[in-house]
């Protein structure tokens, strides 16, 4: 496998010469690149409903294509799942990426073209392995395999005599694989496109356990499920113990520093990389591409343009996007994404800030929609994600999962936030971890911080420590297992938090 690998690491590098071409020219690749999806898309019958024979700048885009959600983009997409062409893009869509749905309460069907899946999703995971093994020439990465721990796809429900198919990004991306990465990747096909997640965590944990695994990718809620299980059927003390050449550890879908402690506990080495992602339904975004680090290098040639809504913006009936040269560091921005696959001035729901303009990297910062604001506060995931983290610091204690909303004044009460944590190390006193909890968010966030001010608004916050499990079988019971689902961390109604207290007191 030595020459397998040398060849491989040697093929992986020439690609960072392309990298650095639009790290040096970023506005005119993407301006290049949108001027390239209106001429694809011109004919089609959203192209034509908004004559993008006729626009020759950007400011024409931005003023005649109005912003879109999820909602008002589906009608196309229904047609297009009963297998009505040429409707968002002029090549076949057969393929549907599937959510999990955190925008709202049901799942989304999103658009996979062959363009995306080849110049955005193939190419994202090219050039995640270029850049990991740029900044690490000497890796053994593909002495071994890589193991995808993903999702499921079946025939699409709705029409299938369109013979067109759904499933977890993930799983749409690994069914499609050209031989080659299917050639240095594990689990089976079969096993990696299972649907009954608690199935099939027993048999990728019994089919990958005997398989030399060097590098791992996968969200961390269901990668730790699968390391622990593997650990317990091998009965060993660590997974080392199993895969000795392990050495990275691709996420994304949600942040890691919440999870970061119980990784290394799992994986105790210090030589164990953990390298981060930005691959949605919608597609690939960013990597990291440098050591250490929490940015996010913004991917440019992926036939994705790029424009972001300034937070403040949000709540306007018609916001005004920037395009990527009117950006400014370290402000929250909602992104709107033009695609190869047809999602024209799509409103992701996803928020992040620049950490650098030369060249674009970026943070995530939560979901336009998953905040808390009940009280003025506006408390969004990246400010709980700090918190939390800062919180099990100082007391010692590694969480697996959380979940917080807000508790609405009454008459004689006050408002508060309300913590369900599933903790995998305990802390000495929640009351410890809870007065933390409150004093590393007050520090994040000035807004939390008056409204906590002598109890003005806001009093401390209550947490509840859930027994190991309760998180898993909320999922399951909302048939959220594994692939891409991932629990809400924070909500500004109290549905998420309700439903599993409600839970706890059935059980």
């Amino acid at each position: 496998m030595g020459l397998i690998n040398s060849i491989l690491t040697w093929v992986m590098q020439k690609r960072i010469h392309q990298i650095e071409l639009f790290i040096k020219y970023p506005i005119e690749v993407q301006d290049e690149l949108l001027k390239k999806l209106i001429q694809t898309a011109r004919f089609t019958e959203f192209g034509q409903q908004y004559d993008f024979g006729s626009i020759q700048t950007y400011d024409q885009f931005r003023e005649r294509i109005p912003i879109h959600t999820y909602e008002e983009t589906y009608p196309y997409i229904e047609r297009l799942m009963k297998g009505e062409q040429n409707i968002l893009w002029p090549s076949e869509i057969k393929w549907f990426s599937k959510s999990s749905g955190t925008t709202n309460a049901r799942s989304k069907f999103i658009p996979v073209s062959q363009e995306a899946l080849e110049d955005c999703h193939f190419k994202g995971g090219k050039d995640l392995l270029s850049i990991y093994v740029n900044n690490f020439p000497e890796t053994k990465l593909f002495d071994g395999k890589g193991l995808a721990v993903g999702g499921s796809h079946q025939i699409n429900e709705l029409d299938p005599s369109a013979s067109s198919y759904y499933g977890d990004v993930s799983a749409v991306i690994m069914q499609n694989l050209p031989p080659w990465a299917q050639f240095i990747r594990t689990p089976s096909l079969e096993t990696a496109l299972m649907g009954n997640w608690e199935e099939k965590i027993e048999k990728l944990a019994r089919e990958t356990a005997k398989t030399n695994v060097t590098n791992i990718a996968g969200v961390p809620t269901w990668t730790v499920l699968l390391i622990q299980k593997i650990v317990e059927l091998e009965k060993k003390s660590s997974i080392l113990e199993v895969w000795p050449n392990l050495e990275v550890f691709f996420h994304g879908a949600v942040s890691f520093a919440p999870y970061r402690s119980l990784f290394q506990s799992l994986i105790p080495t210090e030589k164990m990389q953990y390298w981060e992602t930005y691959n949605a339904s919608e597609g690939f975004f960013g990597i990291q591409d440098q050591k250490n680090s929490e940015e996010l290098l913004l991917m440019l040639d992926y036939g994705i343009f790029y424009e972001f809504i300034p937070a403040h913006e949000l709540d306007k009936e018609h916001p005004r996007a920037l395009r990527l040269g009117e950006v400014e560091l370290d402000k929250n921005y909602a992104m709107v994404i033009s695609t190869n696959s047809g999602l024209w001035r799509y409103n992701l729901g996803d928020t992040v800030k620049f950490t650098s303009l030369s060249p674009y990297r970026i943070k995530i910062t939560g979901r336009t929609k998953h905040f808390m604001n009940a009280f003025g506060e506006e408390v969004i995931v990246e400010n709980a994600e700090a918190a939390i983290t800062k919180a099990c610091e100082a007391t010692g204690a590694v969480i697996d999962n959380f979940t917080a909303a807000p508790v609405y004044l009454e008459e004689g009460k006050q408002g508060r936030h309300e913590w369900i944590i599933e903790f995998k190390v305990e802390p000495p006193t929640l009351p410890a971890f809870a007065h933390e909890l409150d004093e590393a968010l007050r520090s994040i966030n000035s807004d939390y911080d008056a409204k906590r001010h002598h109890n003005l608004a806001l009093i401390a916050p209550k947490i509840h420590s859930v027994r190991e499990g309760t998180f898993y079988n909320w999922m399951k019971r909302r048939g959220k297992l594994g692939g891409q689902n991932k629990v809400p961390r924070l909500a500004n109604s109290r549905e998420y938090v309700d439903d599993i207290l409600s839970m706890m007191r059935e059980s």
